[in-house]
């Protein structure tokens, strides 16, 4: 093998669709999935891999530095792509210690291994560390987020995860470790874990049940199809300049309450519902403490210097994913049910 790549959080949405392409694409690199297989994790999104020469599975938590500091000892890591993270901001604010615990603890937990494994000879290295959007704030009705806005994050979630930005870049200066960064939007698309907006609202519509909107709906989100966003993570990983930051959107603003009055039609046309019924499922709960208005993305940068764009539009996207989670009953009832998690408990021991 001519690269040996770790991906955390490898069997989560969007480290799942990352570890399918790079194990794919790159047959003479080994790609090892390191992920804790907490509720987001579920190897069930890499059966159609599992098997191939060049694909290795280690369960183990990114918060456990001697696990990581093994990984690394057993492994000759040539780059790091870093996915692994609490990410659901209802969760940060029910348990904002959890999320410190992964996103800072263990994001140092990788840096200071990778920086050990690497401190005599870090050429034709890289640590990759994905985040998110939210690191900046809220936007107002005009403007786009750039590689160069303040931070302001506003829940435990998306002020963990800048805090982690923070650190990537310091040991980028402080100990030259060869590191890239990517702020990307929302994703959407196959193998979302149900709790967020879109599968959860296609579960709720399929069963009859009510889809909670927060407040009017109206805050705005900028939507990228999750096969998008590992196409950006590939590019970015094998051609982005050693200490930049990418910004990764999908140029689909839409509001909430938009986005869920399309995904109706989307789904009574699926169901051979009459138009409209789906709707009439919609309901305002409260809304969320600190939710952000707005988040918007400028990827003039990646698209110019690395010749990114999103490769379809948000309908197309939406029509796929509806598609794809119809196809997958059983794959959601046992991630709703939680069996997979009782079955990995049973599985493997601590690493």
């Amino acid at each position: 093998m001519n690269k040996t790549i770790l991906i955390t959080g490898g069997a989560g949405f969007i480290g799942s669709h990352v570890v399918r392409l790079f194990v794919n694409k790159y047959t003479d690199c080994n790609i090892i999935n390191l992920d804790a297989l907490t509720y987001a994790g579920n190897l069930e999104n890499l059966r159609d891999i599992e098997n191939k020469a060049n694909y290795t599975f280690i369960k183990a938590d990114i918060t456990d530095e001697n696990a990581i500091n093994q990984v690394f000892a057993e492994n000759n890591i040539d780059g790091v792509i870093h996915l692994a993270a609490e990410s659901h901001v209802d969760r940060s604010i029910t348990n904002p210690g959890a999320f410190i615990k992964t996103n800072i603890v263990g994001t140092i937990n990788l840096l200071n291994a990778a920086r050990n494994s690497w401190k005599e000879n870090s050429a034709n290295k890289r640590f990759y560390h994905i985040s998110t959007d939210e690191v900046y704030g809220s936007l107002g009705d005009t403007g786009f987020f750039t590689e160069e806005t303040a931070y302001d994050p506003r829940s435990p979630y998306s002020a963990s995860k800048a805090s982690s930005d923070h650190l990537v870049r310091a040991y980028f200066h402080t100990y030259k470790l060869p590191i890239v960064i990517s702020n990307c939007s929302n994703n959407y698309g196959p193998n979302q874990f149900p709790e967020k907006l879109i599968p959860l609202s296609i579960n709720n519509i399929k069963n009859n049940n009510s889809i909670p909107i927060y407040g009017k709906g109206e805050n705005i989100r900028d939507w990228l199809f999750v096969e998008d966003h590992a196409s950006a993570i590939d590019v970015i990983f094998n051609s982005g300049k050693i200490g930049e930051t990418y910004n990764i959107g999908g140029d689909n603003e839409w509001t909430n309450i938009s986005l869920i009055r399309m995904l109706c039609k989307v789904m009574d046309k699926k169901l051979n519902r009459e138009i409209g019924a789906s709707e009439k499922l919609i309901t305002f709960v409260k809304d969320r403490a600190g939710h952000d208005m707005r988040y918007a993305i400028d990827s003039t940068k990646l698209k110019r210097e690395l010749n990114w764009k999103p490769s379809l539009t948000f309908e197309i996207g939406l029509e796929k994913t509806v598609d794809w989670y119809l196809k997958n009953d059983t794959w959601l009832k046992n991630v709703i049910s939680g069996e997979y998690e009782k079955y990995y408990s049973q599985q493997y021991t601590k690493r």
